[in-house]
């Protein structure tokens, strides 16, 4: 029997795309053993402020912090869409495009999950994707409620069974914890503080290039 592709989805605002987005990246690409995991800049949030640099300078650095990633590539779709980027939304163009077979494993932090019933037709998400919860250590998956009843009833236990069907199963996972945010380096870069140890050298030399975050 052919062994059913797996294709991982990582969403956000990437402001700017860092070394932890980068290592997480590829840990779950090895962990989940996805044929290729693609990371899709947000253009228009629902659930927090827009970004005050441009999808399309997100879009182009998180290319060039990946642009030697084997199996990692950017999906900048959510730019096409003049519109709330709603996930759901986008799972169902890839579906439209990769065809049924494939198992798409939509990948998120234990505090995105935490607030998944306000999502945009949060229900449907798990008929075209499995989900993927990345533990935080700032946060944990809800123990009671509606999201607890849908772990029990959806959760399987081993990356392993993520290619038993195309989408509907939860699959929570520890990753190594990385002690770096975004705001902070959106901080020192507006102080003009060092953070070369915390980007790509491809990804400052945009920033400097653009004089992005001053």
């Amino acid at each position: 029997m052919t062994r059913r592709a797996l294709i991982g989805v990582f969403g956000g605002t990437f402001d700017p795309v860092h070394i932890g987005h980068v290592q997480s990246a590829r840990e779950l690409k090895q962990l989940l053993q996805l044929d290729e995991l693609r990371l899709l800049p947000c253009h228009r949030p629902p659930h927090r402020a827009t970004p005050g640099v441009s999808s399309e300078d997100r879009l182009a650095m998180v290319g060039l912090a990946i642009a030697d990633e084997p199996g990692l590539l950017v999906d900048g779709r959510e730019l096409k869409r003049d519109a709330i980027s709603y996930t759901v939304d986008t799972l169902s163009e890839l579906r439209g495009e990769l065809g049924e077979q494939p198992a798409l494993c939509l990948i998120m932090g234990t505090d995105a999950f935490a607030n998944l019933t306000q999502w945009h037709r949060w229900q449907a998400l798990l008929t075209m994707a499995h989900i993927i919860v990345m533990a935080r250590p700032d946060s944990s998956v809800p123990t009671s409620g509606e999201l607890a009843k849908l772990i029990a009833e959806r959760r399987v236990s081993s990356p392993s069974q993520l290619s038993d069907q195309p989408a509907g199963s939860i699959l929570l996972v520890s990753l190594t914890a990385y002690p770096v945010s975004a705001t902070s380096i959106r901080r020192s870069l507006a102080k003009g503080d060092s953070v070369e140890s915390l980007l790509a050298p491809a990804v400052l030399n945009y920033i400097e290039q653009h004089r992005l975050y001053r």
